[in-house]
């Protein structure tokens, strides 16, 4: 079992790795990328910075020797660090324009894009090409005392060293916050091991507690009843191994376990004159009597751990063709924890000594149960519990009560605590 919570608990935090590594790594991406932006602009507007001097050229066609200026640098950027090169004057119209023929496939892959003019405002944007890293930068140009002169428009193309140098800037800064949360997982693990192992210890306190409220509750109806309570262990081993052999699931044989403990619980709220009556009751005594399945149903009702008894608890007086007691259920639609238990209480008593009647054989209490197959009984049950009785019986007859007990506690180790 630690093994599971261990195995459970490092299933959950690797996904808790993945998804908290997926968010802060798209988070640190993010943010680098847009630095990365910053630092190729800055790249950018240094290289044109050296054309805001002349930039008053663009505002007249009657400077011929400053527009040849403009054109001669532009030129020079393009065989430099830029793939295009384009001055407008104030009004929009181009007076300069240069290209790298080399990148020319780069220049038409940006012109489905196009632009629009935004006046006082640097206007860029970032493209992978292939294997190439470009920024298309439109930026307005000014004179000495700032007053608007034109537009640049440029395209520039990061160099491979710089480019090698960014990517391996992200991937660091990635590997750093994919390592940063590793390691806080694997500082969480052996603090949430600790946590579990207190809530498991707590849990299985709690859990053994209600067991023991079960048996102990259990236990005092059937001395009661009977001055010993192991009709309410034999019976609960002999539901639980017919339960075995249908192949029933661990959480119904929980609750078939609390039902068999608790199936008379409901006999407290019975008077003694009745309740110990050693002869058979009259008409209105057994009325009486018969109110015990919905008082065990109401005290049930108050525990909410409990509810799963009430199967058994409200149900295990009705019989299979309908005319058993409270609701006069038939067939399957009475649960099949009832049924089950039906079987075997019946069993017990008939096989056990008792003040007003001594104990019966084995094979003639079978025999019984057979008979009243398909009445009383679901037929498919009794066969299944007549398969087992014999070695059954056997072993539950020559175990003295305290064996019996241990018996059954084995048992609810094995569906509660190794489920839990």
């Amino acid at each position: 079992m630690i093994l599971n919570v261990r195995r459970r608990v490092l299933r959950r935090l690797a996904l808790a790795w993945l998804l908290i590594s997926a968010a802060l790594g798209g988070i640190a991406y993010y943010l680098e990328t847009e630095r990365i932006d910053d630092f190729v602009l800055g790249l950018t507007l240094a290289e044109t910075g050296k054309l805001t001097a002349s930039g008053a050229a663009l505002q007249s066609s009657h400077d011929p020797a400053g527009l040849a200026r403009l054109q001669a640098e532009a030129e020079a950027m393009v065989h430099d660090r830029f793939i295009v090169v384009e001055l407008y004057d104030k009004d929009g119209r181009k007076v300069v324009e240069a290209a790298n023929p080399q990148f020319e496939w780069i220049e038409q892959a940006l012109k489905a894009g196009g632009h629009t003019l935004q006046p006082g405002k640097v206007t860029y944007e970032k493209f992978w090409l292939k294997d190439e890293l470009v920024l298309q930068v439109l930026l307005p140009m000014a004179d000495a005392v700032g007053a608007g002169q034109g537009w640049f428009e440029g395209v520039y193309r990061v160099d491979q060293t710089t480019r090698n140098d960014l990517r391996t800037r992200i991937i660091e800064v990635l590997v750093i916050t994919l390592i940063g949360v590793l390691a806080t997982t694997l500082l969480l693990y052996p603090i949430i091991l600790s946590l579990n192992r207190d809530v498991l210890k707590f849990s299985r306190d709690l859990l053994k507690g209600n067991i023991e409220l079960m048996e102990v509750l259990g236990s005092a109806i059937a001395k009661r009843d009977s001055d010993t309570s192991a009709h309410n262990y034999r019976v609960t081993i002999y539901a639980l191994r017919l339960a075995e052999a249908l192949g029933m699931a661990p959480a119904p044989m929980r609750d078939l376990i609390a039902g068999a403990f608790l199936h008379d619980v409901g006999k407290i709220g019975i008077s003694d004159g009745i309740l110990l009556k050693p002869g058979r009751l009259d008409a209105d005594e057994f009325r009486v009597m018969q109110t015990h399945v919905a008082l065990g149903g109401d005290i049930l009702a108050k525990s909410q751990w409990l509810q799963s008894a009430r199967a058994v608890v409200e149900n295990h007086h009705e019989k299979f063709d309908g005319s058993g007691y409270p609701r006069g259920l038939a067939g399957e639609a009475i649960p099949l924890a009832a049924r089950i238990f039906a079987v075997v209480d019946v069993f017990d008593a008939l096989t056990s000594k008792r003040p007003y009647k001594p104990a019966l054989p084995r094979q003639e209490a079978l025999d019984i149960l057979r008979r009243d197959a398909g009445s009383h009984f679901d037929p498919r049950l009794v066969g299944v519990f007549c398969a087992i009785a014999d070695a059954l019986h056997e072993e539950i007859a020559a175990t003295p009560d305290a064996g019996v007990e241990a018996m059954l506690g084995a048992r609810i180790d094995r569906y509660f605590f190794a489920a839990a």
